[in-house]
């Protein structure tokens, strides 16, 4: 009976300590989201690496409200964010990039793509059923 009271406190801990880092991840895109906003309305243009970088932004809340919403993390959130950021980072520096570093880039954004399309298609192939 100990164990299971111990367990349990550990798990309520642990979830506030979770709970508290996802506000803060929270907080901390909002600041930089109103941040990037400001700083298009300063400059008064708006570039395709501004675009890419509040897609990512706003990537990041929908994975945190996922995760507040089901207590869960589906893996492709991440892999979606790292395919925008190295796609913002390719159109960024394309003109200081030798043609390999290019290449690099783009088959990393590839090999994430298909790691993204071989994801969906185990879950929808070799579902969990009602034990997700």
């Amino acid at each position: 009976m100990r164990q299971n009271q111990f367990t349990h406190h550990a798990q309520s801990v642990l979830g506030f300590i979770e709970y508290i880092g996802l506000t803060i991840i929270t907080i901390a895109t909002v600041i930089a989201g109103y941040l990037e906003v400001s700083h298009m309305a300063n400059a008064g243009t708006v570039t395709l690496g501004d675009l890419l970088l509040m897609f990512l932004y706003l990537e990041v809340l929908a994975m945190v409200a996922i995760y507040f919403e089901s207590g869960k993390l589906p893996v492709r959130f991440p892999v979606y964010i790292a395919i925008v950021a190295l796609a913002r980072y390719l159109v960024l520096d394309m003109k200081n990039l030798d043609m390999w570093h290019m290449l690099g880039v783009a088959a990393s954004i590839l090999l994430l793509t298909l790691a993204v399309l071989v994801l969906r298609y185990g879950h929808v192939r070799f579902s969990y059923g009602d034990h997700e």
